[in-house]
């Protein structure tokens, strides 16, 4: 049986004949087993789905295969994940797509698009008078408790023109049909929007998976509704050289790979509540090139966690004076703070007839029907239809099913029961018509199933008002039942094509020309990130290091044994480094290694895909090869492909970070923890005390074997080992490459060097490099080495208090 002729529940095949094996689709099924996204209400395939399903059909269950594992294997490679909550903890999940996407004619697009433009321009309107005159409360249209009873009405915003003129930037409606081809608005998203960026990476996975029906039908691209917004936003800078940034509230947030992405694709820096200040009414972001002003920043975390000084002081992700520069207009906001109030569940009954007040029309496109009951008809229309309606908290957001035990189903409450809580609750309850929502094709076990579905579309202000993303993000039911939608409770989540029936422009991110060519400068580095690749560079570089001395520990405990002097020589070095010797694949440098996966985690925005892609399986193959190998030969083999595998990471970041700041932080972090580890070996294993074969352990670990052969033709001395490892410029090992190095990067720092005087690292810098320079071998002793280890570990203090602070 052909892997796509199951649009069912299990029995049945659909006519197999080519051009109308849908046509009849309805007569082999019963009408609920068939999507009703896919077939009109005569059970025939719509038009604009039929070469999607021809392109189905003519794929056998291999191919189907193929295909859709070239969209995991992309979201794979990419390190798309969703952060999941549950029993206390969080977890990254791998990012659930549904392979098969929603389709949706152009004309019937249009349509929705133009009713979600009207109801962004009455949200606008009613954020400007909830934070204004107020006129709805006070004339009665909008009862009070609502707006001064909400958490997420921010007294402090009132009377706070937002510099922009506009309150919303960006927002995003969850809307659903019915199985009768209605559409409703579910939810209003206006706080922090999320999805947008997961919408583009559905869109490049589904492409991949079916990149020949893509190339062929005339799917409207994302790109260009990207471009819109970047260029407004740029748009919105007090001259061209001002900055836009993004606030994420931090790695452990559940869309934090979505903040990174964007920022990535925009060309916006990513930024913490700790990276800011604000200095004389401006908003500033802490850089390695001190206070930078920020004119436009896209947050993408709650208002109330802003400003602990003037919201939640509970705050640790926000920044103090935050306010201050918003009422000093020294900042676009984009949204304006307060804006979450508008998502309000209860306000959802109050719109429909709030709109000819603020837009002068009514809603071309209605809302879940919403009752609060706060009011004696409101609570009498709930009593009177108990089944159809769904109670939950009045000021809650989004939709009631996406948060577990947020909803009673008002039909499992006796008449009496019901009355008592209305009576007793009534004004902070809102009851909901329970939806029916319509359901669209999702492959199950190479076999599509009909599921529920709902759409999130995002809209943008640009220079010519709002547009719409010709698509979305559609979030698919992982099983019949509607409250599976959510990504917290195993819903997945689909590409969302609106198919022409005209030929669609090929658009892009890049921007448009409209004069002579200008290099932009490049981005600011904040502090923080900053400090972190500076750590990337030492933790990965710590685990090569502890990796060749495990190695070559290793091969020797496999030839003599594990007591010998020389491995009892060594072991202390790898103790203090928290590494337990007798381990296969120890947890100590298990653990480092996922330091440096937390430290990239940060600055994940500066990494290309490949990169974190690369590191992320470092760590997975050395947790792996940790649970099955076992010390001796056995663990020389598996170090030996764990080192491979840190050259490629190594070598994918040397070869492909941008040569500024970040590089350089980065680059001094790896030069100066390879001088560190290569000073503490000498110390020990260049030591006149030390055993035999200490010289050879140090030659191999410094992985200096070849050179030392040609370079010097009698056996191993301190003094050619000294020379090697420590003294020769040349060797990319030794620890005068690394100190040269350091000075050559940091010399090149901001600050360290003004109208010729140096600052404090860079004298301390340069006053190193020339000891190393003028040592030799017989001068430079075990002493000296000890002291110059505690001088180069001197040098991040000095970097630390000069730029990480």
């Amino acid at each position: 049986m052909d892997s796509t002729e199951a649009v069912k529940t299990g029995q049945g095949a659909a006519d197999a004949g080519k051009g109308a094996r849908f046509a009849g689709l309805s007569g082999y099924h019963p009408p609920e087993s068939v999507p009703d996204e896919l077939v009109d209400a005569d059970g025939k395939v719509r038009p604009h789905w039929q070469p999607f399903i021809d392109h189905l059909h003519d794929l056998t269950a291999e191919e189907l295969v193929r295909a859709t594992g070239r969209a995991d294997q992309y979201l794979l490679d990419s390190g798309v994940f969703y952060r999941q909550y549950g029993l206390g903890q969080s977890t990254e999940r791998p990012w659930p797509l549904s392979h098969v996407p929603v389709l949706i004619d152009q004309e019937e697009w249009d349509r929705l698009s133009a009713a979600l433009v009207q109801r962004a321009h009455l949200l606008e309107a009613l954020m400007a008078d909830l934070y204004g005159p107020n006129r709805m409360v006070t004339e009665g249209h909008l009862p009070p408790s609502l707006v001064a009873g909400n958490p997420e009405w921010l007294r402090p915003m009132v009377g706070i023109e937002p510099a922009s003129g506009h309150h919303l930037h960006f927002v995003a409606f969850e809307i659903g049909r019915g199985p009768d081809g209605k559409w409703w608005v579910l939810a209003d998203r206006t706080q922090a929007p999320s999805g947008a960026g997961f919408a583009l990476e559905n869109r490049v996975a589904t492409s991949r998976a079916f990149s020949t029906v893509f190339a062929e039908q005339n799917v409207h691209r994302l790109a260009g509704f990207f471009r819109e917004f970047r260029d407004a936003l740029l748009a919105l800078r007090r001259d061209r050289d001002g900055r836009v940034a993004i606030l994420t509230p931090g790695p452990l947030n559940e869309t934090y790979y979505e903040h990174a992405y964007i920022a990535r694709y925009l060309g916006f820096t990513l930024v913490q509540g700790e990276d800011l200040a604000v200095d004389r009414g401006r908003l500033m972001v802490r850089t390695v090139s001190g206070l930078r002003p920020l004119d436009v920043l896209w947050r993408r975390l709650d208002g109330s966690y802003a400003d602990p000084l003037e919201l939640n002081p509970q705050s640790r992700i926000g920044t103090p004076g935050m306010l201050s520069a918003l009422r000093r207009q020294g900042l676009t906001m984009v949204n304006a703070l307060g804006s979450g109030v508008l998502e309000t569940r209860a306000l959802m009954a109050f719109l429909p007839k709030l709109a000819p007040h603020l837009i002068g029309q009514t809603l071309a496109l209605p809302n879940i029907a919403t009752w609060w009951c706060g009011g004696a008809a409101e609570r009498a229309a709930v009593l009177a239809a108990p089944k159809r309606m769904v109670l939950s908290p009045a000021l809650g957001t989004g939709l009631p099913f996406d948060k577990a035990g947020e909803t009673t189903a008002a039909a499992g409450l006796t008449a009496a029961e019901l009355a008592a809580r209305l009576a007793a609750d009534g004004p902070n309850l809102v009851a909901q018509e329970a939806v029916t929502l319509s359901t669209t094709p999702m492959l199950v076990k190479g076999k599509l199933e009909p599921r529920p579905m709902s759409l999130r579309v995002f809209l943008a202000r640009t220079g010519d008002g709002w547009q719409v993303m010709p698509g979305g993000f559609a979030r698919i039911g992982a099983s019949p039942d509607p409250t599976a939608l959510a990504m917290q409770r195993g819903g997945n989540a689909a590409d969302v094509w609106i198919m022409s029936r005209d030929e669609v422009p090929a658009v892009s991110i890049l921007p448009k020309t409209t004069g002579p060519y200008r290099r932009s400068a490049p981005g600011a580095l904040p502090s923080r990130a900053a400090d972190n690749l500076f750590w990337l560079g030492r933790y990965v570089e710590r685990t090569e290091g502890m990796v060749r001395l495990l190695r070559a520990r290793n091969i020797r405990v496999a030839e003599t044994g594990p007591a010998t002097p020389l491995l009892e020589t060594v072991d202390p070095i790898l103790l203090g480094y928290g590494i337990d010797p007798e381990e296969g694949i120890p947890q100590g440098l298990i653990a480092t290694l996922s330091a440096a996966v937390g430290s990239a985690g940060q600055v994940r925005d500066r990494f290309s895909p490949d990169a974190w892609s690369a590191l992320a399986d470092l760590e997975k193959s050395a947790r792996r090869m940790a649970q099955r190998v076992t010390p001796g030969d056995d663990a020389a083999r598996a170090l030996s492909a764990l080192l491979r595998k840190l050259a490629g990471f190594s070598g994918l970041v040397h070869e492909n970070m941008y040569r500024f700041f970040g590089w350089r932080f980065l680059s001094i972090g790896r030069l100066h923890e390879r001088a560190m580890g290569m000073a503490e070996m000498l110390c020990v294993l260049a030591d006149p005390e030390a055993p035999p074969g200490a010289l050879d352990l140090a030659i191999e670990v410094g992985d200096s074997i070849l050179t030392h052969r040609r370079r010097f033709t009698v056996a191993a001395s301190r003094e050619t080992v000294v020379d090697l490892l420590a003294l020769d410029p040349m060797n990319p090992r030794s620890l005068r490459h690394q100190v040269d190095g350091m000075l050559e990067q940091i010399l090149a720092l901001p600050g360290v060097s003004t109208y010729g005087e140096l600052s404090e690292l860079g004298r301390a810098m340069l006053r190193c490099q020339a000891e190393m320079a003028t040592q030799t071998p017989e001068s430079l002793s075990t002493e000296v080495l000890e002291a110059m280890r505690l001088r180069i570990a001197g040098l991040s203090d000095l970097l630390t208090e000069a730029y990480l602070r």
